[in-house]
């Protein structure tokens, strides 16, 4: 009988790992060979996407890719080499505070220039990069939470308690309208997006490819369940104010009623979830393993390096009247038909 794995279709190759890989999961060549991945750039196109595709697996998968390939022992030993090439760029370019407290200081604070993505959609952004800003973000939106989620079996006590009850408020409180990937289809269809699953992986850059494969990378190994904390917190603590520049960029370019709803939901909920986890999913974690306390901070550090990378791409590209996408959403459709 014909087996039928659902899941998006595999995008195209950006390089050999990632062709490699593409082939490997459809039985089609062997994984990539360790000189391949080692002379790959670090934070280009061609590694990223390759570990991308290696994650990938562990949320819905690709149509075509047998479920297996999931924990297939050559697939790992590539990705490991994958991983330990990320972890050591990261470890290498992330300035780090020097304290947690300091780090958490810092991103607590709103930055004095107005600089960043947000406040330029705001103040001058036009529809067409709110649309795809919405596409690169989908990569993450639309499995919201879920990478957050592995850490739940890594805590315990007050944290696990209070990460399960944000996490919880991620996927809507019980109700499947209000869950946080739901909603950002809903916004999406308002901007006139294409809401399947995956469906903008191939316009995404390499820059937004890195931000996800973080979340993943963190999720993934129990040994870094301070640094997706860590994570977790710098996402919570700088979404509210974020969340209503945006709502605010939704509303004075007509962008519709769900794409407000959207960001206007985070602005209210991540004010709670902020200190819910400063102090009850951080604060118990400490108290049960205080020595997670740098990892904790790298986590934060990580996230705002990664975040920084990709807010130079956009804004230089939207600043030149560019699109900030490998594939502008005017020919994508072409692209892929």
């Amino acid at each position: 009988m014909e087996q039928h794995f659902p899941g998006p279709a595999p995008p195209p190759a950006r390089g050999p790992v990632s062709a490699a890989v593409g082939e490997y999961l459809l039985g089609a060549g062997p994984p990539p060979p360790e000189e391949a991945i080692t002379a790959a750039e670090v934070y280009g196109d061609d590694l990223q996407l390759a570990l991308y595709l290696c994650y990938e697996l562990h949320y819905r998968g690709f149509a075509g890719v047998a479920p297996d390939r999931e924990w297939d022992p050559g697939l790992l030993r590539a990705r490991a080499v994958m991983e330990r090439r990320f972890r050591s760029a990261l470890r290498a370019g992330t300035p780090v505070h020097d304290s947690l407290d300091d780090a958490l200081a810092e991103i607590l604070v709103e930055p004095v220039d107005g600089s960043g993505v947000s406040h330029y959609l705001r103040d001058e952004g036009e529809l067409w990069q709110l649309r795809e800003y919405a596409a690169q973000r989908s990569l993450y939106h639309l499995k919201e939470a879920d990478p957050h989620a592995w850490v739940l079996p890594r805590l315990w006590g007050r944290a696990k308690a209070a990460m399960a009850a944000v996490e919880f408020d991620e996927y809507g409180g019980g109700r499947a309208d209000r869950v946080h990937a739901r909603l950002f289809a809903e916004l999406m269809t308002d901007l006139g997006l294409d809401t399947t699953y995956g469906r903008y992986l191939d316009a995404a850059t390499a820059e937004v490819l890195a931000t996800v494969n973080l979340m993943s990378l963190f999720g993934l190994h129990r040994e870094l369940r301070g640094a997706l904390v860590g994570h977790f917190a710098a996402v919570e603590i700088t979404s509210s104010p974020g969340s209503r520049r945006l709502a605010e960029a939704m509303r004075r370019t007509g962008a519709g009623p769900a794409a407000e709803f959207f960001y206007e939901e985070h602005v209210a909920a991540d004010a709670v979830h902020e200190q819910v986890v400063r102090h009850d999913v951080i604060g118990g974690l400490l108290d049960e393993e205080p020595g997670l306390a740098a990892d904790i901070a790298f986590g934060v550090d990580a996230t705002g390096y990664l975040e920084e990378r990709l807010a130079r791409r956009l804004l230089d590209a939207w600043r030149a009247g560019r699109s900030s996408l490998r594939i502008p959403l005017s020919q994508e459709m072409h692209h892929i038909s």
